[in-house]
């Protein structure tokens, strides 16, 4: 019926000769054909900054979405026991401070009573000894002391990269374990996942141009990996794509990406004309005569820069058409 309709419509004729440099051959082209799916945002690296320490969380300085840099403090973890060990520690070195000092004592008095011939020197050994032993101890003990401060400042914790906040599962006030995440942060850069059905698998071919947007010009990215294990079905594929936005990590982004080739005809966007909701292409005959003839157009091409259409039925391949749509006048005719 469609057909019927077709051949009944006018095409009005061109009386005028056609300008060789106005005219476009029709000859067919190799088409990429293109599938949509939506991407997700994520991030290239998604580290969770973990608290060293366990304890009360006594500050959160960060919330999701905040912009932090690589060592910046996110939150503080207090363990009030650290602060009695301290304390315990300091008396035991005062105790051991003065011990040092009453077995310096009976040293030097030991080495006046050896000079005097009253003590051995056996004896003298043994104060040496015990200065010695008791200069050990206060060295462990600000050791022991040492460590408990460190632990202290492990209560920080800190952005191990630079990046955004994603996440932050804990409060304040929370009791968390050493090793418990505090805050996600996502840095190193951020791309689009893909998940394409596995049927056009073979078509992926890494550094491809992919593009983003509804109609295909908005924004043009590069796929950048694709994952060889297949996963329900679908395979996983990473584009890379300049100045993408980092506001909305997973958020969903339509992309476009090529999984085939096929060839078509094409003309130029121009050359097509659209009366009564009817689209026209003038074809111009041997004898330089241009008519207009109706065709069915289909998806637009870009190719070498220019916009062009396919024509799915209504021309041929050999013939000649003007690159721009004119307006027609004169007697209807029909080819």
């Amino acid at each position: 019926m469609l057909r019927d309709i077709i051949l009944t419509l006018p095409l009005l004729c061109l009386t005028g000769p056609a300008n060789a440099a106005d005219l476009y051959t029709v000859a067919p082209v190799q088409l990429t054909e293109w599938k949509a799916v939506f991407g997700k945002v994520e991030a290239s690296d998604m580290v969770p900054a973990r608290s060293r320490l366990g304890g009360t969380l006594t500050e959160i300085l960060v919330s999701e979405g905040a912009r932090v840099d690589e060592g910046a403090l996110l939150a503080t973890v207090t363990d009030a026991k650290l602060d009695l060990r301290l304390t315990a520690i300091d008396a035991t070195l005062t105790s051991l401070q003065a011990q040092l000092e009453n077995a310096q004592s009976e040293l030097t008095r030991g080495e006046s009573l050896v000079e005097r011939g009253v003590a051995t020197a056996q004896r003298l050994d043994a104060l040496r000894t015990q200065v010695d032993v008791v200069k050990g101890q206060i060295a462990a003990t600000r050791a022991e002391r040492s460590v408990i401060e460190q632990q202290a400042v492990e209560g920080a914790v800190l952005a191990p990269i630079a990046g955004t906040v994603l996440s932050v599962p804990v409060t304040r006030g929370s009791v968390v374990m050493p090793g418990e995440p505090v805050a996600v942060i996502g840095g190193g850069g951020f791309f689009l996942r893909l998940a394409v059905p596995e049927r056009h698998a073979a078509f992926l071919k890494e550094g491809a141009e992919i593009m983003i947007g509804n109609d295909g010009t908005d924004v043009s990215g590069q796929l950048a990996k694709v994952y060889p294990q297949i996963e329900n079905g679908r395979v996983i594929a990473d584009v890379k794509v300049s100045d993408l936005s980092e506001d909305f990590v997973d958020a969903r982004v339509l992309v476009r990406l090529p999984v085939g080739e096929t060839q078509g005809l094409v003309v130029p966007v121009e050359a097509v004309a659209t009366r009564m909701g009817l689209d026209f292409v003038s074809v111009v005959g041997a004898d330089g005569t241009a008519v207009d003839r109706v065709v069915v157009p289909g998806e637009h091409h870009a190719l070498d820069g220019v916009d062009l259409v396919e024509i799915l039925t209504g021309l041929s391949a050999g013939e000649q058409v003007l690159a721009q749509a004119k307006p027609t006048s004169g007697a209807a005719t029909h080819e």
